[in-house]
Protein backbone atom coordinates (compact mmCIF):
# COMPACT_ATOMS: atom_id res chain seq x y z
CA UNK A 1 0.00 0.00 0.00
CA UNK A 2 1.35 2.99 -1.37
CA UNK A 3 1.56 5.97 1.49
CA UNK A 4 -0.44 9.46 1.36
CA UNK A 5 2.40 11.46 2.48
CA UNK A 6 5.46 11.10 4.62
CA UNK A 7 8.40 12.70 6.07
CA UNK A 8 11.94 12.29 7.26
CA UNK A 9 12.91 13.25 10.45
CA UNK A 10 16.52 13.98 10.51
CA UNK A 11 18.93 13.02 13.55
CA UNK A 12 18.31 15.51 16.40
CA UNK A 13 14.68 16.60 15.17
CA UNK A 14 11.35 17.21 15.87
CA UNK A 15 8.04 17.32 14.18
CA UNK A 16 4.15 17.64 15.01
CA UNK A 17 0.76 17.42 12.96
CA UNK A 18 -2.49 16.44 12.99
CA UNK A 19 -4.09 13.06 11.51
CA UNK A 20 -7.20 11.44 10.63
CA UNK A 21 -8.94 8.54 12.93
CA UNK A 22 -8.74 5.78 10.48
CA UNK A 23 -4.97 6.24 8.94
CA UNK A 24 -1.93 4.47 9.29
CA UNK A 25 1.11 5.59 10.82
CA UNK A 26 4.04 3.89 9.66
CA UNK A 27 7.88 4.66 11.52
CA UNK A 28 10.93 2.88 9.96
CA UNK A 29 14.50 3.48 11.20
CA UNK A 30 16.18 4.45 7.80
CA UNK A 31 19.43 3.33 10.33
CA UNK A 32 20.23 1.12 13.26
CA UNK A 33 19.97 2.43 16.91
CA UNK A 34 16.60 4.75 16.35
CA UNK A 35 14.72 6.34 19.04
CA UNK A 36 11.29 8.04 18.68
CA UNK A 37 9.78 9.77 21.59
CA UNK A 38 5.62 10.50 20.95
CA UNK A 39 3.62 12.20 22.42
CA UNK A 40 -0.63 11.43 21.56
CA UNK A 41 -3.09 14.15 22.03
CA UNK A 42 -7.00 14.10 21.04
CA UNK A 43 -6.99 17.31 18.32
CA UNK A 44 -10.51 17.54 18.86
CA UNK A 45 -9.86 18.25 22.61
CA UNK A 46 -6.40 18.89 23.07
CA UNK A 47 -6.84 18.68 27.37
CA UNK A 48 -7.43 14.69 26.66
CA UNK A 49 -4.03 12.80 25.58
CA UNK A 50 -2.30 9.74 25.85
CA UNK A 51 -2.38 7.73 29.71
CA UNK A 52 0.84 5.90 29.88
CA UNK A 53 -0.41 4.64 33.76
CA UNK A 54 -4.05 3.28 32.32
CA UNK A 55 -2.31 1.81 29.12
CA UNK A 56 0.55 -0.28 30.82
CA UNK A 57 -2.05 -1.68 33.63
CA UNK A 58 -5.13 -1.96 31.71
CA UNK A 59 -3.26 -4.12 29.12
CA UNK A 60 -1.08 -5.56 32.14
CA UNK A 61 2.44 -4.73 30.84
CA UNK A 62 5.30 -2.42 31.11
CA UNK A 63 5.68 -2.35 27.63
CA UNK A 64 4.52 -1.82 24.27
CA UNK A 65 4.04 -4.09 20.73
CA UNK A 66 1.33 -4.90 18.54
CA UNK A 67 -2.07 -5.28 19.87
CA UNK A 68 -1.59 -2.77 22.33
CA UNK A 69 -4.01 -0.03 22.63
CA UNK A 70 -2.97 3.44 23.29
CA UNK A 71 -5.42 4.83 25.75
CA UNK A 72 -6.34 8.14 26.49
CA UNK A 73 -7.10 9.84 29.70
CA UNK A 74 -11.01 9.78 29.21
CA UNK A 75 -10.59 5.88 28.57
CA UNK A 76 -10.87 5.84 24.77
CA UNK A 77 -8.71 4.31 22.41
CA UNK A 78 -6.40 6.83 20.40
CA UNK A 79 -4.03 4.90 18.65
CA UNK A 80 -3.30 0.86 18.48
CA UNK A 81 -0.01 -0.53 17.06
CA UNK A 82 -0.89 -3.08 14.40
CA UNK A 83 2.31 -4.34 12.66
CA UNK A 84 5.41 -4.26 14.39
CA UNK A 85 8.91 -5.84 13.87
CA UNK A 86 10.30 -5.46 16.99
CA UNK A 87 8.11 -6.10 19.55
CA UNK A 88 9.01 -3.83 22.17
CA UNK A 89 8.74 -0.38 22.76
CA UNK A 90 9.68 1.58 25.84
CA UNK A 91 6.71 3.67 27.74
CA UNK A 92 8.76 4.52 30.32
CA UNK A 93 12.21 6.29 30.26
CA UNK A 94 10.81 9.24 29.45
CA UNK A 95 12.78 12.49 27.03
CA UNK A 96 16.11 13.52 27.61
CA UNK A 97 16.88 17.10 29.45
CA UNK A 98 19.28 19.71 28.25
CA UNK A 99 20.91 19.46 31.58
CA UNK A 100 21.43 15.39 30.56
CA UNK A 101 22.49 16.32 27.34
CA UNK A 102 25.35 18.46 27.94
CA UNK A 103 26.63 16.04 30.74
CA UNK A 104 26.12 13.08 28.37
CA UNK A 105 27.07 13.94 25.22
CA UNK A 106 29.03 17.61 26.25
CA UNK A 107 27.44 21.37 25.16
CA UNK A 108 26.69 22.57 22.66
CA UNK A 109 24.64 25.75 21.54
CA UNK A 110 22.73 26.75 18.05
CA UNK A 111 25.05 30.02 18.39
CA UNK A 112 28.48 27.85 17.54
CA UNK A 113 26.72 25.07 15.68
CA UNK A 114 23.83 26.10 13.98
CA UNK A 115 21.26 22.88 13.48
CA UNK A 116 24.17 20.48 13.95
CA UNK A 117 23.71 21.51 18.11
CA UNK A 118 22.85 18.35 19.80
CA UNK A 119 18.82 19.08 20.39
CA UNK A 120 17.43 17.43 24.01
CA UNK A 121 14.21 15.54 23.61
CA UNK A 122 12.24 17.86 26.27
CA UNK A 123 13.25 21.16 24.36
CA UNK A 124 12.09 19.53 20.96
CA UNK A 125 8.57 18.48 22.26
CA UNK A 126 7.88 21.89 23.75
CA UNK A 127 8.40 23.26 20.34
CA UNK A 128 5.84 21.48 19.21
CA UNK A 129 3.54 21.95 21.76
CA UNK A 130 3.43 25.57 21.90
CA UNK A 131 2.96 25.50 17.81
CA UNK A 132 -0.22 23.36 18.49
CA UNK A 133 -1.55 26.15 21.37
CA UNK A 134 -0.02 23.78 24.54
CA UNK A 135 2.83 24.23 26.42
CA UNK A 136 5.46 23.01 28.80
CA UNK A 137 2.89 22.14 31.76
CA UNK A 138 1.31 19.55 28.83
CA UNK A 139 4.27 17.59 28.72
CA UNK A 140 3.44 13.95 30.13
CA UNK A 141 5.29 10.76 29.84
CA UNK A 142 6.49 9.90 26.22
CA UNK A 143 6.04 6.53 24.07
CA UNK A 144 9.96 5.78 23.06
CA UNK A 145 9.64 3.86 19.59
CA UNK A 146 12.13 1.43 18.41
CA UNK A 147 13.92 1.43 22.20
CA UNK A 148 13.60 -1.62 24.52
CA UNK A 149 14.42 -1.18 28.26
CA UNK A 150 13.65 -3.89 30.91
CA UNK A 151 14.15 -4.34 34.30
CA UNK A 152 16.27 -7.37 36.27
CA UNK A 153 15.03 -9.51 39.00
CA UNK A 154 16.42 -6.32 41.59
CA UNK A 155 14.54 -3.79 39.32
CA UNK A 156 17.24 -2.26 37.91
CA UNK A 157 16.45 -0.84 34.48
CA UNK A 158 18.77 -1.69 31.18
CA UNK A 159 19.01 -0.17 28.03
CA UNK A 160 19.34 -2.94 25.35
CA UNK A 161 21.99 -1.78 22.54
CA UNK A 162 21.09 -3.46 19.47
CA UNK A 163 17.18 -3.56 19.39
CA UNK A 164 16.36 -1.60 16.51
CA UNK A 165 18.50 -2.86 12.96
CA UNK A 166 18.62 -0.51 10.10
CA UNK A 167 14.62 -0.99 8.57
CA UNK A 168 12.65 -1.95 11.41
CA UNK A 169 9.29 -0.30 11.40
CA UNK A 170 6.26 -0.18 13.67
CA UNK A 171 2.86 0.78 12.81
CA UNK A 172 -0.16 2.71 14.31
CA UNK A 173 -3.88 3.08 13.62
CA UNK A 174 -5.08 6.46 14.86
CA UNK A 175 -8.81 5.62 16.32
CA UNK A 176 -9.44 9.08 16.90
CA UNK A 177 -8.09 12.24 15.95
CA UNK A 178 -4.79 12.60 16.89
CA UNK A 179 -1.97 15.17 17.37
CA UNK A 180 0.90 13.44 17.10
CA UNK A 181 3.89 15.25 18.72
CA UNK A 182 7.38 13.43 17.92
CA UNK A 183 11.04 13.92 18.88
CA UNK A 184 14.06 12.28 17.30
CA UNK A 185 16.49 12.27 20.07
CA UNK A 186 18.08 9.49 22.24
CA UNK A 187 16.51 7.76 24.88
CA UNK A 188 17.35 8.44 28.49
CA UNK A 189 18.89 4.66 29.45
CA UNK A 190 20.90 4.24 26.19
CA UNK A 191 24.60 3.95 27.41
CA UNK A 192 26.53 5.20 23.95
CA UNK A 193 28.22 8.50 25.16
CA UNK A 194 28.45 9.73 21.10
CA UNK A 195 24.86 11.22 20.46
CA UNK A 196 22.27 8.41 19.04
CA UNK A 197 19.88 9.33 16.87
CA UNK A 198 19.51 8.27 13.14
CA UNK A 199 16.88 9.37 10.78
CA UNK A 200 13.37 8.19 11.05
CA UNK A 201 10.70 7.55 8.12
CA UNK A 202 7.09 8.29 8.91
CA UNK A 203 4.37 8.06 6.29
CA UNK A 204 0.38 8.10 6.54
CA UNK A 205 -1.62 5.55 4.66
CA UNK A 206 -5.09 4.34 4.66
CA UNK A 207 -6.28 2.22 7.24
CA UNK A 208 -9.37 -0.48 6.78
CA UNK A 209 -12.34 -0.20 8.86
CA UNK A 210 -11.88 -1.91 12.06
CA UNK A 211 -14.18 -5.00 12.46
CA UNK A 212 -15.59 -7.09 14.85
CA UNK A 213 -12.25 -9.99 14.92
CA UNK A 214 -9.72 -6.82 14.70
CA UNK A 215 -6.77 -8.07 16.64
CA UNK A 216 -6.06 -5.22 18.77
CA UNK A 217 -9.90 -4.76 19.24
CA UNK A 218 -9.43 -8.41 20.85
CA UNK A 219 -6.36 -7.81 22.37
CA UNK A 220 -7.90 -7.21 26.16
CA UNK A 221 -10.98 -7.03 27.42
CA UNK A 222 -9.83 -3.34 28.06
CA UNK A 223 -8.97 -2.71 24.77
CA UNK A 224 -12.87 -3.80 23.28
CA UNK A 225 -14.05 -1.10 26.60
CA UNK A 226 -11.60 0.99 25.35
CA UNK A 227 -12.74 0.98 21.19
CA UNK A 228 -16.42 1.19 22.44
CA UNK A 229 -15.97 4.39 24.19
CA UNK A 230 -14.32 5.44 21.46
CA UNK A 231 -17.23 4.58 18.97
CA UNK A 232 -19.63 6.04 21.08
CA UNK A 233 -17.68 9.30 21.21
CA UNK A 234 -18.43 9.98 17.65
CA UNK A 235 -21.91 8.92 17.04
CA UNK A 236 -22.83 11.31 19.77
CA UNK A 237 -20.92 13.90 18.39
CA UNK A 238 -22.79 12.77 14.83
CA UNK A 239 -19.66 12.10 12.68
Amino acid sequence: MSSIWSTTIRPGGKWSGTISRGRLVRFTALEAGANLAMLLYHAGDLTERYNMPDTLKAQHTSHLTRGNVLMSDNGRSLASIVEDQLGWHDPICGYTSRAATDSKYGKTTYQELRNDWLHSGQENLAVELVRNGLGVRDLMPVVNLFSKVYCDERGSMHYSLGHCPAGASVTLRTDMDVLIVLSNTPNPLDPRTDYPSVPVQVEVLKAEAVQDDDYCLNYRPENRRAYENTQQYYLLQGI
